[in-house]
């Protein structure tokens, strides 16, 4: 049995996927698999499946979703009543999002300690478990609660590979992926550092230019504000040189 939350919200039994019964039943579902383990209250549950406007028979039919739940994962995964709550007891079942959280971590963690082909490595291997975004056969009000944190998390790793693959000397294939991830984030100083980075390797250094002066003026028009330390420090290394001896890491922590 797999659970997996980082894309369609599905259960995966003897390589057979299950998509559960609706909307209402896979965030119930979700949430439960989210808590890691912790109880969540019909209360909360309520607020995830219907928000501020519950029916009237919102208990009932949450101990409805709940049952149903039970009778696809079986005895040997318990969800358990506890209180006016539900908890999911499924620590030993694989799930996507707690692999992905392993390796995000041993990855990030070898980016810091300087070991970049197994933080390259382990940082792949983690975005490779998202099938397009979080959640996205639940409720608006789960995908509201939840998906900014795990997108947040998402993009932490991707920033981790790029700047693992920066320092492993990849950045002309790199430069593609980052006018990308520019032009959908643009305020994101540090996929923009890291492209300055990779455009100035890849002897662009007035491409690299352009693109903080580009940040700089999306910064001022959009919040009123200069470019934070990051883009300041990749600027004045550009302009020195610096950037073929600074590692990119030097400049993005």
């Amino acid at each position: 049995m797999e659970f997996r939350i980082l894309g369609p919200v599905r259960i995966w039994t003897d390589g057979q996927e299950d998509a559960l019964s609706g909307t209402k039943q896979r965030t119930t579902f979700a949430a439960l698999v989210l808590a890691g383990g912790r109880t969540l209250s019909d209360e909360h549950l309520s607020r995830m499946l219907w928000d501020d406007n519950p029916p009237n028979t919102a208990g009932a039919q949450i101990h409805t979703y709940a049952s149903r739940i039970r009778r696809r994962l079986g005895a040997e995964v318990p969800l358990v009543r506890i209180r006016s709550g539900y908890r999911l007891m499924a620590d030993q079942i694989p799930c996507d999002y707690t692999e992905f959280t392993h390796r995000s971590q041993a990855g990030l963690q070898a980016l810091r300690g300087q070991e970049y082909e197994r933080a390259a490595q382990q940082l792949r291997t983690a975005l490779a478990l998202w099938r397009g975004e979080a959640l996205v056969d639940a409720t608006d009000h789960l995908i509201d609660a939840e998906r900014p944190q795990l997108e947040e998390e998402r993009l932490e790793v991707l920033e981790g590979w790029i700047e693992a693959e920066l320092i492993l000397g990849r950045h002309r294939q790199l430069i593609p992926e980052l006018t990308r991830l520019v032009a959908q984030y643009p305020m994101r100083e540090r996929f923009r550092a890291l492209l300055m980075t990779a455009l100035y390797r890849s002897e662009r250094q007035a491409d690299a230019l352009s693109t903080y002066l580009d940040g700089r003026r999306i910064l001022a028009d959009e919040l009123g504000v200069e470019p934070g330390r990051l883009l300041a420090r990749t600027y004045e290394a550009v302009l020195s040189g610096e950037v073929r001896t600074l590692m990119p890491h030097q400049l993005v922590h």
